[in-house]
């Protein structure tokens, strides 16, 4: 909107804008400071709308997974455990990394185990 506008002309409108806040919305802005203050930035992308590597919202992820999961096996609960899993993913949650790093250890190495002694 403000690409092809004068600095002054964008002092202008910025001034404009402020005087037509409401009280509480200009005290918010006397508090940031007037100069710190950009009305014209551009808004920030929602948190729910995160994707992961591959270009996918984590909806778009649980809903393939929990697709490919037998009728028997799949609950709330799970479900819900996957949900949890796949935002820890997406977001790089230490603590779900951490779960998922100890679970592909235990396939590799515990399950290999589980077959020789048998």
């Amino acid at each position: 909107m403000t690409a092809n506008v004068s600095p002054e002309e964008r002092e202008e409108l910025k001034r404009a804008i402020y005087e037509k806040l409401s009280p509480r919305r200009r005290k918010y802005i006397d508090r940031i400071g007037y100069e710190k203050w950009d009305p014209f930035e551009e808004p920030k992308d929602p948190i729910d709308i995160r994707k992961d590597k591959n270009r996918m919202t984590t909806q778009q992820l649980i809903r393939a997974f929990l697709y490919t999961v037998p009728r028997e096996r799949y609950n709330d609960t799970y479900a819900r455990g996957a949900f949890e899993a796949c935002l820890g993913m997406i977001n790089e949650d230490e603590r779900v990394l951490g779960m998922f790093d100890f679970a592909r250890w235990y396939v590799t190495n515990m399950e290999g185990q589980n077959q020789n002694e048998e």
